[in-house]
């Protein structure tokens, strides 16, 4: 009888009563999507095997966080050589920057990388500077058209992504398209460069050409040590919106994007988190002890990452507020149905997204993120 499939892997999970990082062996088992736990330290079971139905097979990769029981783990290491070579194998990351002809499709854009089986593992909304620009195209540097790609990619902000997926390298640049955007419209009609680009200079994207320019371009937008380059929040005439975790894993990012910048609003920041508990904690402190769903909104803002945007525009808080429309979803179903938490939100907790409720905190809770987070 041929053993049942099993995927292993090294997690770990931030106890935060003990102050510790505990490593435990997670095993998946897809055919009746079971999970099941051992604490790596006391050589004995933490979750004995129990179905749970909000892990996927492309959730398990290398360096992603899943939220098992409210309990945020880490995936650092594959377990065994047979997941390694069955999950980890083809799995890639590459960086793809939308230059700034393309950045008000961001919501379009990320939703087709959703729809060509990719994962958005990090994302920034940047403005470069000139020596930044520089530094990025040094390869170029010789190339004719190097002074007119410099001013242009710092004509505006651009957004860099981290996309991960099975050969992420060739599937993003297979889906931008080819270099020239008048090429690209009669060789590839669908792709990003086909619709939104205009000459071989702008044409709404980048993409590395390889797993060494990957990790070079990533480490440049996304370094391991200090900041990358800056944000582009202003601080003024803005409120807080915040994508949730379940509503990026539902891959509804791009959509509730697009239905933002349809309304009429002006994303002027955008950037992926992963908060831990102490971080969602303190965000959502005036709620503690106010509203009774605190300890629950807490678990879902720390349960993945979630993505932070600054909402820019005269009385932003107040008409931004009335376009996510009630917290309850099931209640913005029957009073205000094209609110963005009628549309893409399932319940009281995971009701697609958050906003300032305060007109006076928009600019504090957009502080949190790009300031002190982000710094």
């Amino acid at each position: 009888m041929s053993q049942e499939e099993r995927f292993a892997f090294l997690a770990e999970w931030y106890d935060p009563n003990a102050a510790l990082l505990r490593q435990y062996q997670f095993l998946f088992y897809p055919k009746d999507r079971s999970v099941e736990m051992f604490d790596m330290k006391n050589h004995r079971t933490f979750l004995r095997r129990t179905k749970y139905d909000d892990i996927n097979l492309q959730d398990l990769f290398v360096g992603n966080r899943l939220n098992v029981f409210s309990r945020q783990l880490h995936l650092i290491e594959y377990g065994d050589q047979y997941t390694a070579s069955k999950l980890g194998s083809r799995k890639e990351k590459t960086l793809a920057m939308i230059k700034p002809d393309a950045t008000d499709k961001i919501g379009t854009i990320i939703q087709l990388i959703y729809d060509a089986g990719l994962t958005v593992t990090k994302a920034k909304m940047t403005a470069l500077s000139r020596k930044e620009a520089m530094d990025f195209y040094a390869e170029h540097q010789s190339k004719s058209f190097f002074n007119n790609l410099v001013q242009f990619i710092t004509s505006g902000p651009v957004v860099a992504m981290e996309i991960l997926g099975d050969e992420a390298v060739t599937a993003w640049r297979r889906l931008l398209g080819p270099t020239d955007s008048s090429v690209a419209r009669n060789e590839a009609p669908d792709s990003v460069r086909a619709n939104f680009g205009t000459d071989g200079t702008k044409n709404a994207g980048h993409g590395s050409d390889s797993l060494a320019s990957a990790a070079r371009e990533l480490e440049f937008f996304f370094p391991s040590t200090g900041r990358g380059p800056s944000n582009t929040a202003k601080y003024s005439d803005c409120t807080c919106c915040l994508i949730k975790p379940h509503a990026i894993t539902e891959e509804l990012t791009g959509k509730i994007l697009n239905a933002i910048s349809d309304a009429g609003f002006e994303i002027s920041a955008l950037q992926m988190f992963i908060l831990d508990r102490a971080n969602a904690e303190e965000f959502y402190e005036i709620y503690k002890g106010v509203v009774a769903e605190y300890t629950g909104m807490v678990a879902e803002l720390c349960s993945g990452p979630c993505m932070a945007l600054e909402i820019h525009g005269s009385e932003a808080p107040k008409t931004f507020r009335e376009f996510c429309g009630p917290a309850d979803p099931e209640i913005a179903r029957h009073l205000r149905p094209h609110t963005l938490r009628a549309v893409f939100g399932k319940t009281k907790l995971q009701n697609a997204v958050h906003c300032t409720d305060l007109p006076d905190d928009g600019i504090l809770e957009v502080q949190y993120f790009f300031k002190i987070l982000d710094g």
